[in-house]
């Protein structure tokens, strides 16, 4: 069949398409950023096309989309993304808590509080942010220079709070209140997906229930989304999961579960009983739907060990130096309340693994847990951990290996559950020595999916592994034209090989790619090809509902 002439031609694939469909077997052509036509083997005349790619024992799904990126700095630093883009991520959608704008308010500059590494990485980007006053201007800016992948986001609650109020605790007045009510306007109109909490860190977790549903109720004006790392996922797991629901049923909108997990091994018996509850806000008619990465160890900062109060004013560090403070501090880590996430309670300094270190007189920590460094230290785990904070300046990203393997299968096997990285995408090449040691999530969590869980354990289908990383995915973003493979639909498109894809990265040494993926497109320009990167950067911002139904208000 002649089609007229065409870009590409992707032929032989067995195409999984993203909707959950069982898989067939088709050629697609490609011309400028869409699908053309997707027709049976050889209905395509080759003739047709200015390249042909043969796809015969690889299978064409739709570009993943992650839900849960951190990429806001790598992508200053390096426009390439390429740990993501080797695994067959295509979109990027950022926001988990923080976003680089908008700038004003209380928010003189947005990049302030980064490490010594984060402000190298971002460089000249330092200062162009300053300028961001609207939400939309640094996505503007990532795509004016050029990006791999296309890019959006959530509006970080955190940024809303601190834009509003500084990083004091309590509640808003009714001016600062105000002020958030125009300011998440203002970025859904820009094209923010609805607005992110991440209620362990300040100033997240800072807020009142009253004050996510009055935001909340903003960003359901516009068909945005409510999406949260839930107050807490140990002990507190089902109250926390009680207190989104509550707020998606108070503001009108759908709620979305960052990283779906039970953090600690006295509290791994929860994540039956949390499935159980967001089932039941299901069938009761709530929108309510998770993400999850496939590992048994999170990643975040040591801070995250301290209670949150100790953060107020953005006074952390000083505050360590006295020995009052400390003493008081100790007395809270050692025996929490339980009305804040103590991220090593349950799991012990054995179980905490920090790896951020800068300093180079703290270089021989990477890697060892927190109770090997104390005993090198000759110091309680938790002095230890004072000392250290105060030497960095910084919040030390750590592995905490705080989860159940089971649990993981368990979530990753329900239907309302996609998968995520929380993480950004790196370069090895710079990575190594001006990062430093990562999360593997970084490298490997498409290909682990359908590594492990897919292929060698079976957990589920091929077709319902593709739907949590595409379809699935921008129909809880209601991304256009995206997620599915269509005629009409943006040429994100992926070709792997399903009998060798593969993670490489682990804890030990995280910074080492995956393997499997062969090409990827990105609005019809290839990034990857045979595995390696083409240098392109046709990314695109993509946008929330609020863009299009704000014309309508």
């Amino acid at each position: 069949m002649t089609i007229g002439s065409i870009e590409t031609l992707i032929r032989g694939a067995q195409i999984v398409d993203g909707s959950g469909n069982p898989w067939y077997y088709g050629d697609i052509a490609i011309e400028g950023s869409h699908i053309r036509s997707i027709m049976p083997p050889g209905q395509i005349s080759t003739g047709a096309a200015r390249e042909v790619v043969e796809a015969e024992g690889l299978v064409a799904s739709p570009g993943f989309i992650d839900i849960l990126s951190h990429s806001h700095i790598p992508l200053f630093h390096d426009a390439h993304d390429l740990s993501k883009i080797t695994q067959g991520v295509t979109t990027e959608i950022m926001g988990e808590g923080w976003t680089p704008a908008p700038v004003g308010g209380h928010i003189a500059d947005s990049l302030a509080d980064l490490s010594q590494r984060e402000h190298a990485l971002a460089g000249e980007w330092v200062e162009k942010a300053k300028d961001w006053t609207r939400f939309r201007h640094w996505l503007e800016a990532l795509v004016r220079r050029g990006v791999s992948p296309n890019v959006g986001s959530f509006l970080g609650g955190g940024t809303l709070r601190e834009y509003a109020m500084g990083l004091r605790m309590g509640t808003p007045t009714p001016d600062e209140l105000s002020t958030m009510r125009r300011v998440m306007a203002e970025a859904m109109e820009d094209g923010a997906f609805g607005v992110s909490y991440a209620l362990i860190y300040p100033p997240d977790t800072y807020t009142t229930t009253d004050e996510l549903i009055e935001v909340a109720k903003i960003a359901s004006r516009y068909g945005g989304i409510y999406i949260s790392h839930l107050r807490s996922e140990g002990a507190q797991l089902l109250d926390a999961i009680e207190e989104a629901i509550a707020i998606g049923k108070a503001a009108n909108l759908p709620v979305e579960i960052y990283h779906l997990k039970a953090s600690g091994s006295q509290n791994w018996f929860r994540m039956e009983e949390a499935i159980k509850r967001i089932q039941q806000a299901r069938d009761s008619g709530l929108d309510v739907t998770a993400d999850m990465y496939p590992y048994v160890g999170s990643g975040t900062g040591l801070t995250s060990i301290l209670p949150p109060w100790l953060a107020e004013g953005g006074s952390l560090y000083e505050r360590l130096n006295d020995s009052a403070i400390r003493d008081k501090v100790r007395a809270e880590v050692l025996n929490p309340s339980g009305d804040w996430e103590a991220m090593a309670h349950g799991i012990g300094a054995e179980g905490v693994m920090p790896i951020g270190f800068e300093r180079p007189e703290n270089q021989i920590y990477v890697g060892r847990r927190l109770s090997e460094i104390a005993a090198m230290r000759g110091q309680h785990w938790i002095d230890a951990t004072f000392d250290l904070l105060v030497s960095e300046q910084q919040r030390i990203f750590t592995i905490y290996f705080s989860m159940d393997e089971n649990n993981v299968k368990q979530g990753l096997r329900q239907p309302w559950v996609t998968i995520s990285t929380d993480a950004g995408g790196v370069d090895p090449a710079w990575a190594k020595t001006e990062l430093g040691p990562t999360h593997p999530r970084a490298y490997g969590t498409y290909p682990r999916v359908l590594g492990k869980y897919v292929r060698e354990e079976r957990l589920f289908s091929l077709e319902e592994a593709v739907r949590k990383m595409t379809g699935a995915v921008a129909t809880r973003l209601r991304l256009r034209e995206r997620g599915l493979l269509r005629p009409g639909y943006y040429a994100d498109i992926v070709l792997f090989d399903p009998q060798i894809i593969s993670d490489r990265a682990t804890f030990a040494d995280a910074h080492q790619l995956s393997t499997g993926v062969h090409h990827v497109w990105v609005n019809g320009t290839r990034v990857i090809a045979q595995g390696q990167h083409t240098g392109a950067t046709p990314g695109q911002f993509v946008k929330g509902p609020g863009t299009h139904n704000s014309k309508n208000m």
